[in-house]
């Protein structure tokens, strides 16, 4: 909106803002702001937490303290989370930060177009029993999930993605719990107390998960528990 006052003779032009394109020193301000609070919306917002708490269960089920190191399943985790959330980060380019950008949407409009795609992958994750429980605590209805607000949506969906990755963890855990177990009555039977279970089956679950290819199921596994 463009204001024109006219004192003296002279004419001063207010520029009051609307749907121009935002200028940059505002972009520069809004990309660091996104880049300060970038590693808690990774956490918090995206498959992260599933994925690297599946990838930390698999290496204690082998019995490897830290290999690989966490930075290593970290780095895994990330472009594994980036790879997941492509398609709506897309969306959320399309319908928000584009148009922000040109000028067609301001600040506030933009901001809740690109809630919705966000919210809507994340509600597909939750489970209806975290998303009662934070609504109920904050006295809101669950009927329509959709007008939920952030603030009740997103501890929902944490608490079911560290639930979920559990759940996977535990499918991880049985193979190799299975050959400790093997390896134990084998040593007990053989009389040899003193030698620890643990030193012998360790070679043996190396074993066994290279030869099924165990990252790249265990990759394949997180992916698909996504759609």
């Amino acid at each position: 909106m463009i204001g024109h006052l006219y004192a003296g003779g002279s004419s001063v032009t207010v520029n009051l803002g609307g749907l121009s394109s935002p200028s940059t020193s505002i972009v520069i301000v809004i990309a660091l702001t996104l880049l300060s609070i970038a590693p808690s919306l990774l956490i918090l917002m995206t498959g992260f937490t599933r994925i690297f708490i599946v990838l930390g269960l698999t290496r204690n089920a082998l019995g490897l303290q830290n290999v690989p190191p966490n930075q290593v399943l970290a780095g895994i985790a990330l472009f594994l989370s980036l790879f997941v959330m492509a398609p709506v980060i897309t969306q959320v380019d399309h319908v928000a930060i584009q148009p922000y950008l040109h000028g067609h949407l301001n600040a506030t409009h933009a901001f809740a177009a690109a809630e919705v795609p966000i919210k809507t992958w994340m509600l597909r994750q939750t489970r209806h029993n975290e998303l009662q429980l934070f609504a109920s605590t904050a006295h809101q209805g669950i009927s329509q999930p959709q007008h939920l607000p952030m603030t009740t949506v997103i501890p929902a969906f944490v608490l079911s993605e560290v639930q979920t990755a559990f759940i996977i963890g535990f499918v991880v855990f049985i193979p190799f719990m299975v050959i400790d177990l093997v390896v134990s009555s084998v040593l007990m039977s053989m009389g040899m107390f003193m030698l620890p279970p643990t030193l012998i089956s360790l070679p043996f679950k190396i074993l066994l998960f290279v030869l099924v290819d165990g990252w790249a199921l265990v990759v394949h596994s997180l992916i698909v528990s996504f759609h």
